[in-house]
């Protein structure tokens, strides 16, 4: 038999979490309650040499649903708690300026946070220039979203380059939207890094990186999963299929030959497994191989024919509406005390 190289095959994703080379004793985890999570991540030189990611802090905060004004409230909380300690570890003080960015393309639903931030940002950069009375606990900020190159044919880069360049802010806060390799995190999952971001890396259309590196002063990174490919999509089944029969077994009514399904049927499947040999026996070779191999293996097959659809679920634009509200509420307390 002919091996193939899977190692082309690199699974889509902008979190650090996911990073397979990962260890536990990298993560530091924060129990806010049984739905939600913080999990910080510190990345010194030895970390960023394991983990290809470059030196800083990254914060991700899990949660299980923000469809409602209790859940959205809750992770607000958390999320400018989270934003002030990265503001404080980036050494920004109080009065300096702030320019927000939101990266995406306004058009395209599941690419849209950033500039449907923007719109609701708190601006108060023209109050400054026209030396208004401004009450003490504003932050002079600014807000632009730059569009896509394929709408402006300006790299995303050059044009925030040029903002910066004139106005001149302190630093910058950067939204966008991310990809993920699980489909348990697409819109329920909030990254925070003050490492800078490489626009559209996480789906293969990577643009030039914004960070203090490259523009000199410090770069806030705030995203959200909104997309998955097909390879995750179908690996992610896969583990739940051999999950769901060992819970048929573990749980069925052998009078009735039915099994029960309980409330917290995500949290009780997440629970149990099959062994390794019942799932060589359902599914052969493909049970035996290890979750990295199978979604190699997977990667393979899609991506010669083509078919790696970068997808996102079918309510995507009630999810984005009300991310948006949560950040964008997150960022107007933590520039602003008064707010």
């Amino acid at each position: 038999m002919n091996r193939i190289d899977l190692s082309k095959y690199e699974i889509r994703t902008d979190l650090i979490i996911e990073n397979n080379n990962i260890k536990s004793d990298y993560l530091d985890e924060e129990i806010i309650n049984d739905d939600l999570k913080v999990t910080t991540v510190n990345i010194d030189n030895n970390k960023s040499n394991i983990l290809k990611k470059k030196k800083g802090t990254y914060i991700t905060i899990e949660f299980t649903d923000i469809t409602n004004y209790e859940d959205r409230e809750k992770v607000k909380e958390v999320l400018i708690k989270q934003v002030k300690k990265i503001i404080e570890l980036s050494n920004i003080k109080e009065k300096d300026s702030c320019l927000i960015i939101g990266l995406g393309n306004r058009k395209s639903t599941a690419d849209s946070l950033g500039p449907k931030v923007i719109d609701k940002i708190t601006v108060t950069r023209h109050l400054f220039i026209l030396n208004t009375n401004i009450k003490e606990g504003f932050r002079n900020v600014s807000a632009i979203s730059p569009g896509v190159m394929a709408d402006t044919g300006i790299e995303t880069y050059d044009t925030i380059t040029s903002i910066v360049n004139k106005i001149k802010p302190n630093f910058l806060i950067v939204i966008d939207s991310l990809a993920s390799s699980s489909i348990d995190r697409i819109n329920k999952t909030i990254q925070i890094t003050n490492t800078g971001i490489h626009p559209g890396s996480g789906v293969g259309n990577n643009r030039k990186e914004l960070s203090k590196e490259t523009l000199k002063i410090p770069v806030i990174a705030i995203g959200v999963p909104t997309v998955v490919d097909a390879i995750t999509i179908v690996n992610d089944t896969t583990n739940y299929l051999f999950k769901h029969l060992s819970y048929i077994k573990n749980n069925y009514q052998i009078n009735k030959l039915i099994f029960s399904r309980g409330k917290n049927y995500k949290n009780d499947i997440n629970k149990t497994d099959l062994s390794l040999d019942e799932k060589k026996e359902i599914s052969g070779m493909l049970g035996g191989l290890s979750d990295e191999d199978k979604k190699n293996l997977i990667g393979e097959v899609l991506n010669s024919l083509n078919y790696n659809f970068i997808v996102t679920p079918k309510e995507i634009d009630f999810l984005i509406d009300n991310l948006t509200n949560v950040i964008s509420d997150a960022l107007n307390h933590s520039l602003h005390k008064e707010i």
